[in-house]
C-alpha cells in the first residue's frame, strides 16, 4: 500500500480506480517524416474520423438540445473539409516532410491567428472554431480520447491539473474526486468540487504508473492510499456509512426554517455553475439560488452563446425555481477562467486585469446580449441580476447607461421583458469602502469573499504556494464585510454573502451578529449551514 499526501479541498470518501485525466491540450513535435505519403494518408484518414465524430456530437446535441444549439458541430464539419485549410496542411506535409500532427498545428495557429485578427465578430469566433477543429485532429492523430476520460465506471480522476472550463464538461456521474498535483485551495476547479459534493484533494503528485490501480480518497486528511489494505478498506467503507447517516440526519432539516433561537431569521441560498446544479438545490432544499455562475455558459463552449441560447437557460432556470430568488451573476470571464474565443490578451496580472464587469463595459456587444437574455428570462421567474468587480459609482453608472440602451432596442423590437432587482458583488476593497455611495446606486449588495479576501490581503488565490498566507478569517476582511453590512442597511438595502466563507459554520454566528440577511453556499452545504442558524442564541 502507498500512500501519497496532499492538502485537502473537500471532505469525504471516494473509493474506486485512478483515471489519469488527459488534457485537450497537447503538446506537438515537429518530426521529419520522408515517408510523406503515409503521413498524407495517415491525415486523410484523421479527418475522416473526425467527420464521423462531429456527426455523432450533432445527433446527440440535437436530442439533447435542439438543432440550434447543435448547430456548432455542423459550422466545425464545413470548416473541416475547407480546401485552403486541407491544403495548407497537404502542402506543409509534403513540402516540409514533416509529421501530420505538426502540420495540423501550424495551419491551425495560422488560420486562427488571422481569423482573431478580422474585425468581424462572426469571423473572429471563427478563430476558436479553427483552434477545436485543430486540436481534434490532433487527438485523433495522436490516438488521445477527446474526453479526458473515458470509462464505463466512476472513477478517481487524477490530473496535473484541471481547468475550469475541462471541469465543467466532465461527466460528473463519472466522477469519484479530483485528485491533482497542481491548483489552489481557493481556484474555481476546487470551488467547483465542493459544489458537485466530491472529495478533492490538491498537492498529491502521484505517478501514471498507477493508472487503473484501486485506491481510496480521504478527503478529510488529504491523503490518498493507493492499493489500499483489507483493513484500511473496511475503516474506510465504515465512514463512508458514517457520512450517509450525517447527511440522512440533516435531509430531517428539510423544510424547516432557517431561524436562530431567538428568532432571527436569515436566507440561505445556492451557489450553482448551470442548469445541472438544480438538481442539487432543490434537494438540498435551499431558499434560492444566490449566484448563478453565468460564465459557465461561455466556458462550456467553443464559441459565443447567443441571445436565444442564453434566454432558454435563464428561463428554464426561474422556471424550474419558482417564486424562489435567482439571482444571476452577468459573466466573469478573465483571470482563472479562459476562453479562447475572447481573444483576450496574455496580460502579467490577469487577476487585475481586463475580467469580469471591465470585460463587459469594454465589449458591450458581448454585454448587450447577456443583458437582452436575463431581461427576457425575468418574466418568467423572480430573476435578480448582479454585476461582478465594482470599484466605482462610476461603473454603475456605465452599466445603468447599457441598460437603458437595452431596454430602448428590446422595446423597438416589441420583445416581452422585465428590468428585474439589479446589485452589485462587493469583492474589492475599493468597493466595501465605497460602499456607502454604491448602496444608493443598486438594490442589493452580495459580498464575494474569495475575492474580496484575494484583494485585501494582495495574496494570489490561485498560487498553491501562498495557502499558508491566506487567512480566510483575516480581520481585515472582517472589517470589509461590517463595513459593507452596515452601510447596506443605513441605505435600506439586503446584503449577502454568496462567497466561500458563507458556508463556514464557524463564521456562521459572526455573519449573522454583523446583520448579514443571506448566506449563498455549495448546494451540499444548506442543511449543515441550516443546522448552525437553527443552534445559535444571538440574544445570549
Amino acid at each position: 500500500m502507498l500512500i501519497y499526501e496532499g492538502k485537502s479541498v473537500y471532505g469525504g470518501i471516494a473509493i474506486g480506480k485512478i483515471k489519469f485525466f488527459q488534457n485537450k491540450s497537447q503538446t506537438v513535435k515537429r518530426i521529419h517524416t520522408p515517408d510523406t505519403a503515409s503521413e498524407l494518408s495517415r491525415f486523410k484518414s484523421s479527418v475522416s474520423n473526425a467527420e464521423k465524430q462531429l456527426k455523432q456530437l450533432y445527433n446527440k446535441a440535437c436530442t439533447e438540445v435542439g438543432t440550434d444549439n447543435a448547430a456548432i458541430f455542423e459550422i466545425h464539419q464545413i470548416m473541416l473539409n475547407d480546401d485552403d485549410f486541407l491544403d495548407s496542411i497537404e502542402n506543409i506535409i509534403a513540402g516540409e516532410e514533416v509529421n501530420a500532427e505538426y502540420a495540423v498545428a501550424v495551419t491551425g495557429d495560422n488560420f486562427s491567428k488571422m481569423f482573431a485578427s478580422m474585425e468581424d465578430a462572426y469571423i473572429r469566433a471563427r478563430a476558436a472554431d479553427v483552434k477545436d477543429i485543430s486540436e481534434r485532429l490532433i487527438r485523433i492523430l495522436s490516438g488521445v480520447d477527446e474526453s479526458g476520460i473515458d470509462t464505463d465506471e466512476p472513477v478517481i480522476i487524477v490530473a496535473e491539473d484541471i481547468a475550469p472550463s475541462e471541469t465543467v464538461q466532465l461527466d460528473k456521474s463519472k466522477v469519484l474526486a479530483f485528485v491533482t498535483a497542481k491548483g489552489s485551495a481557493n481556484s474555481h476547479t476546487s470551488i467547483l468540487a465542493r459544489t458537485m459534493n466530491i472529495p478533492a484533494i490538491i498537492g498529491a503528485e502521484i505517478t501514471d504508473e498507477h493508472n487503473g490501480s484501486l485506491a481510496v480518497v480521504d478527503g478529510f486528511s488529504g491523503k490518498v492510499y493507493i492499493n489500499p489494505d483489507e483493513e484500511l478498506l473496511l475503516e474506510m467503507k465504515n465512514k463512508v456509512l458514517e457520512e450517509k447517516e450525517k447527511r440522512e440526519l440533516l435531509n430531517t432539516l428539510r423544510g424547516k426554517e432557517n431561524i436562530t433561537l431567538d428568532g432571527t431569521k436569515v436566507d440561505i441560498f445556492a451557489n450553482i455553475g448551470n442548469v445541472s446544479d438544480l438538481a442539487l438545490v432543490l434537494e438540498n432544499d435551499a431558499d434560492g439560488i444566490g449566484l448563478f455562475r453565468s460564465e459557465f455558459i461561455y466556458l462550456e463552449r467553443d464559441s459565443f452563446p447567443t441571445e436565444d441560447e442564453q434566454f432558454a437557460i435563464y428561463k428554464s432556470v426561474a422556471q424550474t425555481m419558482g417564486d424562489k430568488k435567482v439571482i444571476i451573476r452577468t459573466l466573469d470571464i478573465g483571470a482563472d477562467k479562459q476562453a479562447d474565443y475572447f481573444c483576450l490578451c496574455k496580460e502579467e496580472n490577469p487577476a487585475m486585469g481586463l475580467r469580469a464587469i471591465r470585460l463587459c463595459l469594454t465589449r458591450p456587444d458581448i454585454f448587450k446580449v447577456q443583458l437582452k437574455a436575463l431581461f427576457r428570462a425575468a418574466v418568467f421567474g423572480n430573476i435578480s441580476i448582479m454585476y461582478p468587480m465594482i470599484t466605482s459609482v462610476n461603473e454603475i453608472k456605465a452599466i445603468k447607461n447599457i441598460v437603458a440602451e437595452v431596454e430602448q432596442e428590446l422595446r423597438n423590437a416589441k420583445i416581452s421583458y422585465r428590468v428585474p432587482e439589479q446589485g452589485i458583488m462587493i469583492e474589492t476593497p475599493a468597493a466595501a469602502i465605497l460602499s456607502d455611495k454604491l448602496a444608493n446606486e443598486v438594490s442589493f449588495f452580495s459580498i464575494g469573499t474569495n475575492d474580496l479576501s484575494q484583494y485585501t490581503m494582495a495574496i494570489d488565490r490561485q498560487n498553491s504556494c501562498l495557502d499558508e498566507f491566506f487567512d480566510p478569517h483575516s480581520e481585515a476582511v472582517m472589517r470589509m464585510i461590517e463595513l459593507t453590512v452596515k452601510n447596506a442597511h443605513n441605505a435600506g438595502i439586503w446584503v449577502g454573502i454568496c462567497g466561500e466563507l458563507g458556508a463556514d459554520t464557524s463564521m456562521t454566528e459572526r455573519f449573522l451578529r454583523m446583520g448579514v440577511d443571506e448566506l449563498s453556499v455549495s448546494p451540499p452545504k444548506v442543511l449543515s449551514v441550516r443546522k448552525r442558524v437553527r443552534e445559535l442564541n444571538l440574544g445570549i
